[in-house]
């Protein structure tokens, strides 16, 4: 869409308006000065986003840069007395009548090489205004026209369980994220990471060659925050391998979690080990036989524990390792995390004094007979564990919800 302003500007400031999409005309009202002609072009351009996006612009940096200008703008023109009075009467959205919220200082000139630099836009390193080293070619612009031209969706409920329960995974180490590389495809019922959001790929239509010869399709793509877009699968692909922080969620690797013996291409990533403290504690005394620190390390267990009097972690006592299990392809924190979480209703509520004196609550003592970490593990490797939480009456494991 062309945007258009009043023409009362160096080549220079042309220039960079060019760069910006929008082209200058001839002043058109003779009754207004030039710095009205601007101020009333620039609120236009304000206008027609409002028009084409049902809302005002926002701030943030995960907005389209000529959002953000815009936004900064009208801030400004907001507060501006004489520019308001100018405005009201061209005002039919209501756009004067909110509130700004601009982060930091803006300059009154409304110049928008000025509200750029205001933004962190820098110009080239070779002084020419025109080379902007963070703003987005036309070729560029038009090519991310797909990726953000959303519109809410109307069915959000049917999908927000689904954006709910992958978040839970990610949480648990269930699912992780991986970068969306060249050769990472596109499919039905996956999870994927752009600009910051979660996106869902509801369905796919029959794939058809393009004009260019290859393979591409239609999809629909469900947004976390309740919008989706009807974008070509390149489209998508082409969008997350541009965004640094494009990612994939998949399931953590189907292969060894745990085992005696790695296959071969495997990792190594740790040990989960399972200690029993010889505290004499009272609280640790009377439960002895079922009370056991859980943890992930990727070093030697032994080294780990060489010091463990001297630790409150690890209730300023001596320990026994009673079990461990070596472990491969594997995010160490994430899984100590859902190991965690399976056994929080039996964490064991106690307070230790450090060597200097100072109370410290320790997280990983869990009352819990070894035989149930045992099967735990086990539910872990075959992939049943997020259906399961640790019930401390029972002393089982029980279905999670129940």
């Amino acid at each position: 869409m062309a945007r258009k302003i009043a023409k009362d500007f160096t080549d220079e400031d042309d220039a960079l308006l060019a760069e910006l999409g929008v082209e200058a005309e001839a002043k058109t009202d003779s009754n207004r000065t030039p710095r009205e002609e601007r101020v009333v072009a620039g609120f236009e351009e304000i206008q027609r986003f409002a028009a084409q996006y049902g809302r005002a612009p926002h701030h943030g940096e995960d907005r389209d840069i000529f959002e953000r200008l815009y936004a900064v703008r009208l801030d400004r023109l907001r507060e501006l007395a004489d520019c308001r009075a100018l405005l009201e009467p061209l005002d039919r959205q209501g756009l004067l009548a909110g509130n700004g919220g601009t982060p930091g200082a803006v300059p009154a000139d409304l110049d928008d090489d000025t509200l750029l630099a205001q933004l962190g836009v820098e110009d080239g390193q070779s002084g020419d205004i025109t080379e902007l080293r963070h703003v987005r070619s036309a070729a560029e612009k038009r090519a991310a026209e797909e990726i953000a031209n959303r519109q809410k969706c109307e069915d959000f409920d049917t999908f927000r369980p689904l954006f709910e329960q992958v978040q839970k995974e990610l949480g648990a180490g269930l699912r992780q994220t991986r970068r969306f590389e060249r050769k990472s495809e596109i499919a039905p019922g996956r999870f994927y990471i752009l600009g910051g959001q979660k996106a869902y790929v509801a369905s796919m239509e029959q794939p058809g060659v393009n004009e260019h010869g290859n393979i591409d399709a239609r999809l629909r793509v469900i947004f976390d925050n309740g919008t989706e877009s009807n974008l070509l699968m390149r489209s998508l692909q082409k969008a997350l391998q541009q965004d640094p922080a494009g990612r994939r969620i998949v399931e953590v690797s189907a292969g060894p979690l745990f085992a005696d013996q790695n296959e071969e291409g495997d990792e190594a990533s740790g040990i989960v080990y399972v200690l029993r403290s010889k505290s004499d504690h009272p609280a640790v005394a009377a439960h002895r036989d079922v009370l056991h620190k859980i943890g992930v390390t990727g070093g030697d267990v032994a080294r780990r524990l060489a010091n463990a009097r001297f630790d409150p972690t690890f209730l300023m006592a001596d320990v026994e390792v009673v079990a461990t299990y070596e472990l491969f392809n594997i995010n160490r924190t994430r899984l100590e995390n859902l190991i965690h979480r399976i056994f929080g209703a039996a964490r064991l509520d106690i307070e230790i004094k450090d060597r200097f004196g100072q109370p410290v609550v320790p997280r990983e003592w869990f009352l819990v007979p070894l035989f149930v970490i045992d099967e735990a593990i086990e539910k872990i490797k075959d992939g049943t564990i997020t259906g399961v939480v640790y019930d401390p009456k029972a002393a089982a494991l029980a279905p999670a919800g129940r």
